[in-house]
């Protein structure tokens, strides 16, 4: 219908190009004006370039040129409904071999990720100078350089707005908008030579493989291999086939082919898969405490007769669940003994299916609320089971994806509230409380993002209602002096002190403000412990907030005779080098220990006099200086105290005037 002309430049070459909505985005090769320049530069001699596609009465017209990046290396560009990928090509170099870009046109934001280690950064392009690949680069150098060059036999693009690709191993793994990778399903486990297709094509949940004439049917969501088909020719295409995904077009030799997916014919039955997953479970536990060296496999679970209670349990599954009428009939007595006990447990597993297959079929208003209910749940069912590294990392992916709804449940599952007086309180059972508290620690789970539950709960707090904080922290701490001993290495305050946890959670906020350092004043102060109540009085004479701390000084100084002294010794030294605590004066003295004397303390007030550096004069001019008078009130204070020797021997000194009579003596 009409031609128009991409790239701008007469010698550019276009290498890939994508439409993605209205515009369209290319790879163009620009060649360098001199014909002798060294590799490195030829390296770099590709441009992304976006263009919008304008439909109009008097035809097509191209938009503007747009540089996404210049100077870089070359690109194959694939386009999801938002997001454009950017594939370093096959004989690109080897740093920029190891990572690949995602392109955001709405934010005009470009993601570096290196999906397999994790790697992802992201920068918004604000202006063309911010488009260089070199200077984009810049920060991560030293990071890439480390990295493995990424394995990639093929790509291509979901429905869902993800990037699937293959490695040279068969693994096929989906790379998310945001840069993170998953993996989803293992080919034959054979390798794949560079000359073998592998055609990939997704139908609503459903992936579709095509691998050697062998079609695999996959879910995206579960991993789980559906089907797998071996077909009578190997040459064959998947075909579009739009708003169709029960079913896939198929283009051979021989014609165009359908495929139906085959559906169950009564969703209310049991999935076989959960009986299998019964067995899986149970290979896993059995294999873990098997002192033999031979693999435990489904089949000789089944087969065996050793192990009764995978056996027992997928009966039960398999006759009872979701029947509507005598669940117990074709059970043995056994069997249907176990079920009764276990008849609370199936209730809960299929209300909480419900409830999932609520959150699947429900409009996008009533979603939220399903969600919630169902992280409830969840949280819950974690809560009264065994906190392992699993469970502890699911709950980590629970608070990760939905924290106003984990908040929530944390809520409800600790039962917190305000009472009368304004004081949060709890009402959690001993065992809920133990498992917000014991579980794997941070040195056991490693420093792979996952952190214990007490950080997540502390992280909730922070994000929801910070001003809780404190007030939970000081709970916690009520519920271990209670439950632990002091130095028992079992308890939580036996390794790191709930305190420094919470500021450890505080400290790994992205943006600080005034309110953190409130936030950690009350923290320290909440522990009553010596060292945090210490460190806390440091901090508010860094922050010069005097009457905040003579306050703390007046409140903590009476929790033991050591913290007392640690204190006064403190604002002493203070008072000896500035006039801003003169006006408490009134209030600080009376806090002197009684084994102070007026030696100690003029001591103490000539080691911290602040140094000048003129020659000392009788009469000077600085307000600052410290004067006797000042001091004069604290040192008669010293002085009248009656002595502690004195009060030792207050009774003899009582005693009758007259001497005691004089023992007999021995010649």
């Amino acid at each position: 219908l009409e031609t128009l002309e991409l790239c701008q430049g007469a010698r550019a070459r276009i290498i890939s190009v994508c439409s993605q909505g209205s515009s369209l985005v290319w790879c163009e090769e620009r060649p360098p004006l001199d014909a002798h320049s060294d590799m490195s530069k030829c390296a770099f001699r590709f441009c992304v370039c976006t263009r919008t596609l304008e439909v109009g009465e008097q035809g097509v017209r191209l938009g503007t040129i747009r540089i996404i990046l210049h100077n870089s290396p070359e690109y194959q560009v694939l386009a999801s409904p938002q997001h454009v990928f950017l594939l370093p090509a096959a004989a690109s170099f080897a740093t920029t071999s190891k990572f690949l870009l995602i392109w955001h046109p709405e934010t005009a934001k470009l993601t570096i990720t290196a999906p397999a280690t994790g790697f992802v950064r992201s920068k918004t392009l604000h202006s063309s100078n911010e488009s260089d690949f070199r200077k984009l680069l810049l920060g991560s150098v030293g990071l890439l350089s480390g990295l493995a060059p990424l394995d990639i036999h093929t790509s291509t693009v979901s429905n869902s707005g993800g990037l699937l690709l293959v490695s040279t191993k068969g693994a096929v793994n989906m790379v998310e908008p945001d840069g993170t990778q998953r993996h989803v399903f293992d080919l034959e486990g054979v390798a794949l030579a560079h000359g073998s297709p592998v055609q990939l094509k997704t139908f609503g949940s459903i992936l579709a493989c095509l691998l050697a004439g062998v079609l695999y049917l996959v879910n995206q969501n579960s991993g789980r291999l559906l089907e797998k088909r071996i077909l009578g020719m190997k040459e064959v295409h998947f075909l579009e086939s739009p708003g169709d995904e029960d079913s896939i077009q198929l283009l051979t030799q021989t014609g165009i082919y359908s495929f139906s997916f085959s559906k169950p014919e009564d969703s209310n039955k049991p999935e076989p898969c959960l009986v299998e997953m019964v067995f899986e479970e149970a290979c896993r536990y059995y294999q873990r405490r098997s002192l033999s060296g031979s693999k435990l496999t489904v089949e000789k679970l089944k087969k065996g007769g050793v192990f009764q209670a995978p056996v027992a349990l997928a009966a039960i599954l398999q006759h009872s669940l979701h029947q509507k009428q005598k669940p117990a009939r074709g059970l043995q007595d056994t069997y249907a003994k176990l079920l009764s006990t276990m008849s609370l447990e199936l209730q809960s597993y299929m209300s909480l299916e419900l409830l999932k297959a609520c959150v699947v079929c429900a409009p996008e208003s009533e979603v939220e609320s399903y969600c919630e209910e169902l992280v409830e749940q969840e949280v819950s069912r974690v809560l009264h089971s065994d906190i392992d590294k699993d469970n502890l990392a699911y709950l980590n992916s629970v608070f990760a994806s939905f924290p106003k709804a984990a908040w929530k449940a944390t809520r409800s599952c600790l039962q917190l509230q305000q009472n009368g007086d304004g004081l949060l309180v709890a009402r959690a059972t001993p065992e809920v409380w133990k498992k917000v508290l014991g579980g794997p620690q941070q040195e056991e789970v490693g420093q792979n993002g996952v952190v214990p539950l007490f950080e997540l709960i502390c992280a909730s707090f922070l994000r929801f209602k910070p001003k809780w904080l404190p007030s939970f922290v000081e709970l916690t701490q009520q519920y271990v002096s209670i439950s632990w001993s002091y130095s028992s290495k079992e308890g939580p305050e036996g390794r790191v002190p709930l305190y420094k946890r919470a500021l450890g959670v505080l400290a790994r906020k992205n943006k600080c403000s005034e309110a953190d350092d409130e936030m950690e004043l009350e923290l320290l102060l909440c522990s009553k412990r010596p060292k945090a109540v210490l460190q806390a009085l440091h901090l508010l004479i860094r922050l010069k907030q005097w009457q905040r701390v003579v306050e703390v000084a007046e409140k903590f100084s009476k929790l033991s005779p050591l913290l007392n002294k640690e204190i006064f010794t403190t604002l002493l030294a203070e008072f000896a080098q500035h006039r801003e605590l003169d006006p408490y004066l009134d209030t600080l003295w009376p806090l002197c220990p009684a084994e102070l004397t007026a030696s100690d303390i003029l001591t103490l007030v000539l080691q911290h006099l602040p140094r000048s550096q003129e020659d000392p004069v009788p009469f000077s001019s600085e307000r600052n200086q410290l004067t006797v008078g000042l001091l004069k009130p604290l040192l008669q204070r010293v002085v009248q105290r009656p002595c502690v020797q004195d009060e030792m021997y207050s009774d003899a000194l009582q005693s009758p005037t007259f001497p005691p009579p004089t023992p007999p003596r021995e010649h």
